[in-house]
């Protein structure tokens, strides 16, 4: 049997005391803030919610360039968020960026100037990721009896979750978005929608989510939740205008209510629609297009009713970074480690390897930071685990090139609890870890950053010598340690109680490697 993969030290420690952290989400069409205080005993106070229109994804979907105009609102939003988070002496600031972001061709130009112009340091996370933040934010506030569809219709895309309150058995992102279909198919209709037009598009969206419907019909879900703004504006609006403002009615929107609110907003002009009671103004011109979303989804899976949640992505936000300061709340395995793991089996990894790699790699990585070799913090360790775990999953492709192709995988599986700067960092600590040396000019890792390198260098190295020293891969060394041989050099101490003369000889390989990244030689010594 495989050995079990080691626990891995949770990224951040528990506060030893009340600390305000600030959430936020950069959608496609809003930016959104959450201001929390955790105390010591891993409660917490929400102290302010707040949202801002800024349209990022307005005009980009064509080309996917986010246009300077949309950058220029965005920026100024998050400079007065930032700045807000400040004035309730937030020590962190936790934030990401969606659908618009993760599309653009120019998202390191933006991402460079929210950090430049308003100090928010943002990751970009995949549409699966998000969906999983959205089920954490939108679940916990539930009492589930059985298994439930979860539904966010934001700007750029739709994610769809089935879960129950245990878990989720599946997470889908679609590229389907209020913004995004209007831009497309609807950014020339400010009049009436017939009912042809809005028929194409209809079709379009089930052509496009058929995989995904068929896959929740075998779920079989018996209960709906909808957690975006433009599902709260479709329930307000069928509340107002069909149930005369009765409160109840804003909790559940009714399929056969929905359908009738959508020819009541079809008929109308954009000026006339603005002044629907109910409808959120600023919402008028992308209603439909997050509407006909909504629409076809209940229709084609014979939901007859979604309840409105007022919980979302942030919500998730803060949930997940409670679990990773191990709030005794949350006896959720690691999604991390869950995901690393399914990724490495499907890849049919050697997992004694992998396990016996990724324990060499920490003790490495431990003894040369107590050596003073580097300044990497748990957050970088954490990374070179998971990474050690994955280094050779693209031997089942080919073996002669398989660290570019472990590389590849590990940016594109949609590996959940992770963002793109730190899957960036993985895949070129792997892509690095045998032949040739880390080169931040390397077409693959553009968007990686000059802090972000030297944490490529540091890890790619310390994943070489961990490397070979289980090249054999019989698990013949029993610890290693980084010692201060003088000032120029560093003794490699290897215990084992076998001759592991293979994988000596395969450490002399790395000396180079080592060099570079650390600016030291280094002599091994056996036990």
């Amino acid at each position: 049997m495989p050995a079990e993969p080691m626990t891995v030290k949770p990224s951040r420690e528990p506060p030893a005391v009340d600390k305000v952290v600030a959430f936020m989400d950069m959608g496609t069409n809003s930016v959104r803030i959450m201001i929390v205080r955790i105390s010591a005993s891993h409660s917490y106070t929400i102290l302010s919610r707040q949202k801002e229109m800024i349209r990022l994804g307005a005009d980009e979907f064509t080309d996917n360039i986010i246009k300077d105009e949309a950058m220029d609102r965005a920026v100024l939003v998050c400079r007065n968020f930032e700045m807000m988070a400040r004035s309730f002496k937030a020590d962190e600031i936790v934030a990401v960026a969606t659908s618009a972001t993760r599309d653009a061709r120019n998202q390191k130009h933006f991402l460079d100037r929210l950090k430049a112009e308003a100090n928010i340091n943002i990751h970009v996370i995949s549409g699966k990721e998000e969906a999983r933040l959205i089920y954490l934010g939108v679940a916990s506030g539930l009492n589930l009896s059985g298994s439930a569809l979860f539904i966010d219709i934001g700007g750029g895309s739709t994610e769809l979750i089935v879960g129950n309150e245990k878990g989720y058995q599946y997470l889908d992102s679609r590229k389907l978005g209020a913004i995004r279909l209007t831009m497309l198919h609807l950014s020339e209709y400010e009049g009436p929608i017939t009912q042809k037009r809005y028929q194409t598009l209809m079709d379009f969206v089930l052509n496009k989510s058929s995989r995904t419907l068929n896959r929740i019909r075998e779920l079989k879900p018996d209960q709906a939740f909808g957690s975006s703004g433009t599902i709260q504006n479709m329930a307000e609006i069928a509340c107002q205008v069909i149930h005369n403002g009765d409160p109840e009615k804003r909790k559940v929107l009714r399929l056969k209510d929905l359908k009738e609110v959508i020819t009541l907003l079809c008929s109308l002009n954009l000026k006339e629609r603005q002044a629907v009671p109910g409808m959120n103004p600023r919402r008028a011109d992308i209603i439909i297009g997050g509407a006909v979303i909504l629409e076809g989804f209940l229709t084609e899976l014979k939901i007859p009713q979604i309840n409105i949640s007022n919980r979302e992505l942030r919500d998730g936000l803060l949930l997940d970074y409670l679990n990773r300061i191990d709030h005794p709340l949350m006896d959720e395995l690691s999604v991390r480690q869950r995901s690393v793991l399914k990724l490495g089996r499907r890849c049919a990894f050697d997992e004694e390897h992998a396990t016996t790699v990724s324990r060499i790699a920490l003790e490495l990585f431990d003894s040369a930071k107590d050596a003073g070799l580097h300044k990497q913090g748990p957050w970088k360790r954490e990374l070179l685990y998971y990474a050690s775990q994955l280094h050779d999953i693209g031997s089942f492709l080919s073996y002669s090139n398989h660290q570019a192709n472990s590389a590849y995988f590990i940016q594109n599986a949609d590996l959940l609890g992770f963002n793109q700067e730190e899957l960036a960092i993985m895949a070129a600590t792997v892509f690095f870890h045998r032949k040739a040396l880390p080169n931040k000019k390397h077409p693959e890792f553009k968007h990686i950053d000059e802090r972000g390198w030297e944490t490529v260098r540091v890890l790619s190295t310390l994943l070489r010598i961990a490397e070979s020293l289980d090249r054999s891969h019989a698990g013949l060394v029993d610890r290693v340690m980084f010692r201060v041989q003088d000032r120029k050099t560093m003794l490699l101490e290897i215990q084992s109680s076998k001759d592991c003369h293979l994988e000596l000889w395969g450490v002399q390989n790395h000396q180079e490697a080592f060099k570079k990244a650390f600016h030291k030689a280094f002599i091994v010594s056996q036990d």
